[in-house]
Protein backbone atom coordinates (compact mmCIF):
# COMPACT_ATOMS: atom_id res chain seq x y z
CA UNK A 1 0.00 0.00 0.00
CA UNK A 2 1.18 3.23 -1.00
CA UNK A 3 1.44 6.36 1.61
CA UNK A 4 1.55 9.69 0.50
CA UNK A 5 2.39 12.50 3.40
CA UNK A 6 0.87 15.65 2.09
CA UNK A 7 2.42 17.52 5.07
CA UNK A 8 4.51 20.30 3.97
CA UNK A 9 7.97 19.69 5.41
CA UNK A 10 7.63 15.95 6.76
CA UNK A 11 10.15 15.21 4.23
CA UNK A 12 12.90 17.53 5.26
CA UNK A 13 12.75 16.61 9.12
CA UNK A 14 13.49 12.95 8.25
CA UNK A 15 16.23 13.56 6.31
CA UNK A 16 17.83 15.87 8.64
CA UNK A 17 17.37 13.31 11.19
CA UNK A 18 19.31 10.40 9.62
CA UNK A 19 22.39 12.86 9.16
CA UNK A 20 24.61 12.43 11.79
CA UNK A 21 24.77 16.64 13.64
CA UNK A 22 27.30 18.26 15.84
CA UNK A 23 25.66 21.33 18.17
CA UNK A 24 27.69 23.13 20.51
CA UNK A 25 26.00 23.93 23.96
CA UNK A 26 24.65 26.92 24.60
CA UNK A 27 26.81 30.09 25.68
CA UNK A 28 29.67 28.92 23.00
CA UNK A 29 31.24 26.77 26.01
CA UNK A 30 32.95 22.98 25.69
CA UNK A 31 32.51 20.48 28.42
CA UNK A 32 35.17 20.32 31.34
CA UNK A 33 35.99 16.95 29.43
CA UNK A 34 36.20 17.81 25.86
CA UNK A 35 38.56 20.96 26.88
CA UNK A 36 41.18 17.85 28.64
CA UNK A 37 40.71 16.20 25.33
CA UNK A 38 41.69 19.28 23.41
CA UNK A 39 44.39 20.01 25.80
CA UNK A 40 45.72 16.79 25.27
CA UNK A 41 46.23 16.74 21.53
CA UNK A 42 47.76 19.95 21.41
CA UNK A 43 50.10 19.04 23.47
CA UNK A 44 50.64 15.59 21.56
CA UNK A 45 50.76 17.69 18.15
CA UNK A 46 52.71 20.69 19.71
CA UNK A 47 55.38 18.89 22.56
CA UNK A 48 56.96 16.69 19.74
CA UNK A 49 57.68 19.77 18.26
CA UNK A 50 58.87 22.06 20.89
CA UNK A 51 61.42 19.23 22.26
CA UNK A 52 62.86 19.23 19.10
CA UNK A 53 63.63 22.47 18.61
CA UNK A 54 65.08 22.90 22.24
CA UNK A 55 66.85 19.89 21.27
CA UNK A 56 68.54 21.34 18.33
CA UNK A 57 68.70 24.83 20.43
CA UNK A 58 70.77 23.25 22.91
CA UNK A 59 72.83 21.24 20.60
CA UNK A 60 73.97 24.39 18.21
CA UNK A 61 74.81 26.03 21.35
CA UNK A 62 77.12 23.08 23.18
CA UNK A 63 78.94 22.96 19.37
CA UNK A 64 79.86 26.66 19.50
CA UNK A 65 80.60 26.11 22.88
CA UNK A 66 82.75 23.33 22.44
CA UNK A 67 84.45 25.37 19.50
CA UNK A 68 84.74 28.43 21.81
CA UNK A 69 86.12 25.96 24.21
CA UNK A 70 88.85 24.78 21.81
CA UNK A 71 89.68 28.13 20.50
CA UNK A 72 90.46 29.19 24.06
CA UNK A 73 92.78 26.39 24.78
CA UNK A 74 94.53 26.86 21.70
CA UNK A 75 94.93 30.88 23.03
CA UNK A 76 96.05 29.83 26.18
CA UNK A 77 98.83 27.21 24.71
CA UNK A 78 100.07 30.41 22.13
CA UNK A 79 99.93 32.75 24.95
CA UNK A 80 101.62 30.42 27.72
CA UNK A 81 104.54 29.86 24.66
CA UNK A 82 104.70 33.70 24.01
CA UNK A 83 105.05 34.19 27.67
CA UNK A 84 107.24 32.02 28.77
CA UNK A 85 109.56 33.32 25.66
CA UNK A 86 109.48 36.72 27.04
CA UNK A 87 110.60 35.35 30.86
CA UNK A 88 113.36 33.46 28.41
CA UNK A 89 113.94 36.80 26.82
CA UNK A 90 113.82 38.84 29.95
CA UNK A 91 115.89 36.79 31.78
CA UNK A 92 118.63 37.38 29.45
CA UNK A 93 118.03 41.00 29.66
CA UNK A 94 118.51 41.08 33.03
CA UNK A 95 121.62 39.02 32.74
CA UNK A 96 122.98 41.00 29.90
CA UNK A 97 122.78 44.29 31.92
CA UNK A 98 124.22 42.76 35.04
CA UNK A 99 127.00 41.02 32.99
CA UNK A 100 126.88 45.16 31.49
CA UNK A 101 126.69 46.83 34.71
CA UNK A 102 130.04 44.34 36.01
CA UNK A 103 131.89 45.51 33.05
CA UNK A 104 130.95 49.61 32.91
CA UNK A 105 132.15 49.25 37.00
CA UNK A 106 135.13 47.54 35.86
CA UNK A 107 136.25 49.48 32.71
CA UNK A 108 135.53 53.05 34.98
CA UNK A 109 137.56 51.82 37.65
CA UNK A 110 140.49 50.35 35.67
CA UNK A 111 141.66 54.10 34.75
CA UNK A 112 141.62 55.81 38.09
CA UNK A 113 145.18 55.71 38.32
CA UNK A 114 146.16 56.64 35.38
CA UNK A 115 144.17 59.50 35.43
CA UNK A 116 145.73 60.45 38.94
CA UNK A 117 149.04 60.03 37.65
CA UNK A 118 148.52 61.82 34.47
CA UNK A 119 147.07 64.74 36.16
CA UNK A 120 149.63 65.00 38.79
CA UNK A 121 152.35 64.81 35.77
CA UNK A 122 150.96 67.42 34.00
CA UNK A 123 150.52 70.00 37.50
CA UNK A 124 154.08 69.27 38.54
CA UNK A 125 155.94 72.62 38.02
CA UNK A 126 159.55 72.91 37.77
CA UNK A 127 162.01 72.54 40.46
CA UNK A 128 159.79 69.94 42.12
CA UNK A 129 160.08 66.30 42.29
CA UNK A 130 157.72 63.36 44.08
CA UNK A 131 159.18 60.83 45.86
CA UNK A 132 155.67 58.47 46.70
CA UNK A 133 152.18 58.40 46.06
CA UNK A 134 150.17 56.36 48.17
CA UNK A 135 146.64 55.42 48.12
CA UNK A 136 145.02 55.90 51.94
CA UNK A 137 141.47 54.83 51.04
CA UNK A 138 139.82 52.47 48.59
CA UNK A 139 136.59 52.30 46.64
CA UNK A 140 135.26 53.95 43.59
CA UNK A 141 136.74 58.06 44.76
CA UNK A 142 139.69 56.42 46.41
CA UNK A 143 142.00 59.06 48.75
CA UNK A 144 145.24 59.68 48.30
CA UNK A 145 148.73 60.90 49.81
CA UNK A 146 151.72 63.11 47.61
CA UNK A 147 154.84 63.13 48.78
CA UNK A 148 157.65 65.46 47.00
CA UNK A 149 160.28 68.11 47.61
CA UNK A 150 160.09 71.66 45.89
CA UNK A 151 162.49 74.34 45.86
CA UNK A 152 160.27 77.16 47.20
CA UNK A 153 157.12 77.38 48.62
CA UNK A 154 155.56 79.35 45.20
CA UNK A 155 155.97 76.08 43.29
CA UNK A 156 154.25 74.33 45.91
CA UNK A 157 151.10 77.21 45.83
CA UNK A 158 150.98 75.97 42.45
CA UNK A 159 151.05 72.67 42.48
CA UNK A 160 148.16 72.74 44.52
CA UNK A 161 145.90 74.70 42.20
CA UNK A 162 147.01 72.48 39.11
CA UNK A 163 145.62 70.20 40.94
CA UNK A 164 142.70 71.45 42.25
CA UNK A 165 141.73 72.68 38.38
CA UNK A 166 141.76 69.19 37.42
CA UNK A 167 138.03 67.36 36.99
CA UNK A 168 140.01 64.33 38.29
CA UNK A 169 141.32 65.16 41.31
CA UNK A 170 139.38 67.00 44.42
CA UNK A 171 139.96 68.41 48.35
CA UNK A 172 143.46 68.94 47.94
CA UNK A 173 145.08 70.15 50.76
CA UNK A 174 148.87 70.68 52.26
CA UNK A 175 149.34 68.08 55.46
CA UNK A 176 152.83 68.50 56.22
CA UNK A 177 155.58 70.97 55.24
CA UNK A 178 159.49 70.77 56.46
CA UNK A 179 162.38 71.83 55.20
CA UNK A 180 165.91 70.26 55.44
CA UNK A 181 169.10 70.38 53.40
CA UNK A 182 169.84 68.82 49.97
CA UNK A 183 173.28 68.93 48.68
CA UNK A 184 173.87 72.10 50.40
CA UNK A 185 170.60 73.48 49.35
CA UNK A 186 167.10 74.25 51.65
CA UNK A 187 164.36 72.35 49.80
CA UNK A 188 161.13 72.22 51.12
CA UNK A 189 159.91 68.58 51.95
CA UNK A 190 155.89 68.20 51.35
CA UNK A 191 152.93 65.63 52.27
CA UNK A 192 149.76 66.44 50.27
CA UNK A 193 146.67 64.89 50.41
CA UNK A 194 143.86 64.59 47.65
CA UNK A 195 141.02 62.44 46.46
CA UNK A 196 139.77 61.24 43.17
CA UNK A 197 136.34 62.86 41.20
CA UNK A 198 134.54 61.14 38.84
CA UNK A 199 134.73 63.99 35.80
CA UNK A 200 131.71 65.18 34.68
CA UNK A 201 130.36 63.58 31.36
CA UNK A 202 131.71 66.45 28.91
CA UNK A 203 134.98 65.66 30.08
CA UNK A 204 134.36 61.94 28.47
CA UNK A 205 134.45 61.14 24.81
CA UNK A 206 135.05 58.17 23.64
CA UNK A 207 136.36 57.26 20.07
CA UNK A 208 138.30 53.88 18.53
CA UNK A 209 141.14 53.21 19.57
CA UNK A 210 141.88 50.54 16.11
CA UNK A 211 141.16 51.70 12.52
CA UNK A 212 137.93 50.58 10.98
CA UNK A 213 139.89 47.79 8.93
CA UNK A 214 140.48 46.13 11.55
CA UNK A 215 137.28 45.53 12.83
CA UNK A 216 136.92 46.11 16.06
CA UNK A 217 137.09 49.19 18.89
CA UNK A 218 137.42 49.93 22.01
CA UNK A 219 137.01 53.22 24.34
CA UNK A 220 139.21 56.01 25.16
CA UNK A 221 139.30 59.55 26.83
CA UNK A 222 140.80 62.09 24.29
CA UNK A 223 142.28 65.36 25.60
CA UNK A 224 139.45 67.90 25.42
CA UNK A 225 141.59 71.01 26.58
CA UNK A 226 144.04 71.25 29.00
CA UNK A 227 143.74 69.27 32.62
CA UNK A 228 141.98 66.43 30.90
CA UNK A 229 144.09 63.57 29.99
CA UNK A 230 143.79 60.57 27.22
CA UNK A 231 143.69 57.25 28.07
Amino acid sequence: MIEINLLPGAARRKKRQAGFSFSLPKGGKLPSFDRWLAFIIAAWIIGPGLVGWLYLSVTSKRSDLNVQIEQAVQDSTRYARLIEAANRLQARRDTIARKLQVIQQLDQDRYIWAHVLDEVSRALPQYTWLTAITQTQGGNAPSFQIEGKTGNYYALTQFMNDLEASPFIREVRLYTTQQESLQGKIVNQFVLLASYEQPAPQYIETVPLLDNDAGASATSEPEKGNGTPSQ
